[in-house]
């Protein structure tokens, strides 16, 4: 199939009249003409609307009232079909801070179902938030499971290293920066998060391997004093330091548009990746329940909150909201906002070559948006799963 009379939105550029040709789900031409007219083959018109890659959401727990925790493939197909809507392609179910045997078996249903076709974004695998967190920064987490790193309690977990994309821990506790260093050579990100760390703590982290801070400015450090000297925290180490990446939930509410542009001034295009931290509030209306785990919580402003209005609990937004807003709203061009949802956390994972870009051998992973950014029609391996007209 080729795809024509697209705008194209490449890594550093958009083509204002491009094609490109699929076969066997994966892209096999780019160009800046008609293939169409050229080979006779069956063409999508895609009417002079935006073909962007698939977007990549590297941090996401539901979606409708389905959590990953219930570690089923009734839960994932539902949250995968509805963030296919907002134009993701690929995500890593993530896990809320739970027992051993919980967490588990996320990972053991997580690693049977991201083998199944079924109608939505793909599974990467798993993202473990927690249990490994500051007590001082839990966000809607259960303090009575928060605990610290053990080696015979993770060691289990990294059995699945196959299985788990990253890994969200507090650098500053007892037994983290081995925990830290067992994932790089497990292949799996360590992403500083829930933590109260201090600016000499972050730095051992990353010296130890940590790459990555998650969803920045939300449960971390900043600057603060030490006696009658003020230190910085997490945050402005991640800000400062060019080879983290920074998470950022760009829906408006976690983060304000100031924060928005602070960052991007700070990291540039290159140094940041949307994730939407989705909840199973995502899809619902205004005032509905839903829970993070076992936390009951509502849909309020927009926004996940606990029932008592004391915490966030995570987005209810699809990928779509957050690139608009970082367009509308921080004034980073489109070219760069998709590059910050599909190239950035393809590289954070080490696929680049396969997703995260309309380019020559990648998967025909694509979303179709329209002049003002929703999304048309979303499709994963060349397959339609999502079309704004059904």
């Amino acid at each position: 199939m080729i795809f024509k009379n697209a705008r194209l939105v490449l890594a550093d550029r958009i083509v204002a009249n491009g094609c490109v040709e699929i076969e066997n789900g994966k892209i096999v031409r780019v160009a800046e003409r008609d293939l169409a007219a050229e080979s006779g083959e069956l063409a999508m018109d895609v009417a002079g609307n935006y073909l962007a890659p698939g977007f990549i959401d590297l941090h996401i727990h539901g979606a409708l009232r389905r959590d990953a925790m219930e570690a089923n493939a009734e839960a994932f197909e539902t949250i995968c079909k509805f963030h296919a809507s907002g134009g993701t392609t690929s995500l890593a179910l993530t896990t809320v801070t739970g027992t051993l045997d919980e967490i588990l078996r996320v990972i053991n249903a997580a690693a049977t179902f991201r083998n199944t076709l079924h109608d939505g974004a793909n599974v990467l695998g798993v993202h473990i938030e927690g249990p490994y967190f500051s007590r001082e920064k839990p966000g809607a987490h259960r303090l009575d499971l928060i605990r610290n790193p053990q080696h015979e309690e993770y060691e289990k977990l990294l059995e699945r290293a196959d299985v788990i994309t990253q890994m969200t821990l507090a650098p500053e506790l007892p037994g983290a920066l081995a925990l830290i260093e067992a994932l790089r050579e497990s292949g799996i990100r360590a992403s500083g998060g829930h933590s109260d760390a201090w600016d000499e703590e972050a730095c051992a982290a990353f010296a130890h391997g940590m790459q990555q801070v998650t969803h920045t400015f939300n449960c971390m450090s900043s600057a603060r004093r030490r006696g009658a000297y003020r230190v910085a925290g997490l945050l402005e180490f991640a800000m400062s330091e060019p080879e983290i990446l920074c998470e950022l939930i760009a829906d408006g509410r976690h983060v304000s548009p100031t924060l928005m542009r602070m960052l991007y001034q700070a990291k540039g295009p290159d140094g940041i990746c949307l994730v939407t931290d989705a909840t199973a509030g995502a899809g619902l209306a205004e005032d509905k329940h839903f829970a993070l785990g076992d936390i009951d919580c509502i849909v309020r402003d927009e926004v996940g909150l606990t029932a008592d209005g004391a915490a966030l609990a995570g987005s209810t937004a699809t990928m779509i909201r957050l690139v608009r807003n970082v367009v509308e709203l921080a004034g980073v061009s489109l070219v760069e906002g998709v590059r910050m949802a599909t190239l950035n956390p393809a590289r954070a994972l080490g696929l680049d070559s396969s997703k995260g870009q309309i380019a020559e051998n990648a998967d025909a992973d694509f979303v179709v948006l329209s002049p003002d950014l929703h999304v048309l029609k979303t499709f994963v391996g060349g397959r339609c799963v999502f079309d704004s007209r059904t």
